[in-house]
């Protein structure tokens, strides 16, 4: 059956995701910046509080997937407090500056990361050429790889989601990420990936009542006045489109 992962980024919407079906968390930090690395205290309370498989992204800041040793040195620690914290698996993606997938160092961190399952990130859809991408990827060892089809949002790539899962030929999972909802499940479906990835995002009012006019630490919502979490009702609906075809 395809499976179900949400992204989560609080230990509110990790337990969401397990009431609504889901079948894996990806959890991470920094929303506004597409994601980092979680910290040890959400990690441990979420392995605590949900039974589901937990993946945390191995990401050290935000901006673009070209590394110096310094940052592979910080993803290095990072894996390792991960394994310690008794996580299921990682999610990372590295990239070379000329936008091909730097398998050398994504092998290195998958050996490394080993026994834990290993999915290469969204840095897949800034690469040059996805079928090479794809290869690559999966001489790294990386079990799953995570993509939007290069475009902005998976719904707009149906032709070459389609195109990755038969390149993949049962070698790699290819799980469609971005812009999944109700609404688009069905047709992502049709392509043939294995698996889809979703936060099911929502936002609510902050219990702040008080604030200063003009401040902000964001500027851009998720800010103070609003809460982004994954909300039951939207991952559900997507978990039981999928139960329905038995997919």
């Amino acid at each position: 059956m395809v499976k179900v992962e949400v992204c989560a980024y609080s230990l509110e919407s990790c337990i969401n995701a397990e009431l609504a079906g889901a079948d894996r968390i990806e959890l991470c930090s920094g929303p506004g910046e597409g994601g980092t690395t979680p910290s040890a205290g959400l990690v441990s309370i979420v392995l605590e509080k949900v039974k589901i498989p937990v993946y945390i992204m191995i990401r050290p800041r935000g901006g673009d997937f070209v590394y110096d040793d310094s940052e592979i040195e910080v993803m290095y620690r990072e894996i390792d407090q991960a394994k310690k914290l008794g996580v299921h698996g990682i999610v990372l993606g590295i990239l070379h500056p000329d936008g091909q997938v730097n398998v050398e160092q994504t092998r290195e961190l998958v050996e490394y990361a080993s026994p834990l399952g290993v999915t290469f990130h969204r840095a897949f859809d800034l690469t040059v050429d996805p079928v090479l991408a794809l290869e690559d990827v999966i001489s790294t060892g990386a079990e799953r790889i995570l993509t939007s089809g290069l475009k902005s949002a998976a719904p707009m790539a149906l032709e070459l989601l389609s195109q990755l899962a038969a390149q993949a030929a049962g070698r790699i999972e290819i799980m469609a990420g971005g812009g999944v909802s109700a609404s688009s499940a069905e047709n992502l479906l049709n392509t043939g990936i294995h698996a889809l990835h979703l936060s099911g995002k929502a936002f609510r009012s902050t219990m702040q009542r008080f604030f200063q006019e003009g401040v902000s630490m964001a500027g851009d919502v998720p800010d103070e006045r609003h809460i982004m979490y994954s909300n039951v009702d939207n991952i559900r609906k997507v978990t039981d489109i999928i139960r329905s075809k038995k997919c």
